[in-house]
């Protein structure tokens, strides 16, 4: 909602500002409807153009996620990281063997089941499940692993960030498109210009407010949303990092509390808790 409040505040400021300095709403109201439909409609018409069915899709999804900000918290954080430890420790003391009631049916799991949040995000739910499964094909190799892992994860994120790229091609173009409803406003005037100096005025005012709104939705709405959405789709890809860290120092053969920890290195700042706010979590976990 941080994004909103951010749009509401440059609103206030921009127009504030020009009622302030003392321009009338007059003209830039009574243009806008018109303006805000070929600017927008252009934008629109090139965003179709440019993408998929499944692709616009996305891009529907991304601006909600934009609203919404990264969706794993800090306890979100702590859960993963228990979860993990309780793996790696049964698969250390009984083997990869026994990992796999856990794996092969995450949903009857008490491993995950333990922690809803998790067990219900599929996609971390399955990265888990996956690449422990591989461990008990015998496919042990932590450099291998780690490969494989970071070029799923790289993919994923790529595919993620396709919305923010869609957004900044769209902020790109906005300018542009701005200028061509203002041309169309300068035609317009042409075809009137036997009328007098006040109507001449009002037309042209009326022609530069599509200059003024494709600048202001580019620099002022999608560019700034484009990159806000980046900035989320970064900090939801750490989540992901955290378990590849974690599995990857488990086949190196570090303990599990040692393998955990290296995953929680790589918990963002704002989110990562202390050494020994996992130690006691970890010393609390009691899982059937």
């Amino acid at each position: 909602m941080i994004a909103l409040a951010g749009l509401g505040f440059l609103l206030v400021c921009v127009f504030g500002g020009y009622v302030a300095a003392g321009g009338h709403l007059e003209i830039i109201l009574h243009s806008l409807p018109f303006e805000f439909a070929i600017i927008g409609g252009a934008a629109i018409g090139t965003l179709i153009m440019s993408n998929s069915m499944a692709e616009l899709k996305h891009v529907g999804g991304g601006f909600g996620k934009l609203l919404k900000g990264a969706k794993y918290t800090r306890q979100d954080y702590m859960d993963l990281l228990s979860l993990l430890y309780y793996l790696v420790r049964l698969a250390q003391t009984k083997g990869p063997m026994a990992l796999e009631p856990h794996i092969e049916k995450p949903e009857e799991s008490a491993a995950f089941n333990k922690f809803p949040r998790i067990a219900h995000d599929h996609h971390v739910v399955h990265l888990i499940c996956d690449y422990l499964r591989m461990v008990g094909m015998n496919a042990d190799d932590p450099h291998q692993i780690e490969d494989v892992m970071a070029r799923e994860l790289k993919k994923a994120k790529e595919e993620e960030m396709h919305p923010s790229h869609a957004m900044q091609a769209m902020a790109d173009a906005l300018p542009a498109l701005g200028i061509v409803a203002a041309v169309m406003g300068v035609i317009k005037t042409m075809g009137s210009i036997d009328q007098p100096p006040a109507v001449l005025g009002r037309l042209i005012g009326g022609a530069l407010v599509g200059t003024f709104l494709g600048v202001l939705l580019a620099y002022g709405l999608m560019g700034p949303f484009a990159s806000r959405l980046k900035g989320v789709v970064e900090e939801e890809s750490k989540f992901f990092e955290v378990i590849r860290a974690v599995l990857v120092a488990h086949l190196h053969g570090n303990a599990p509390q040692v393998a955990v920890e290296t995953g929680r290195k790589m918990v963002p700042t704002g989110h990562m808790p202390s050494f020994q706010e996992l130690e006691q979590t970890l010393q609390e976990l009691q899982i059937a």
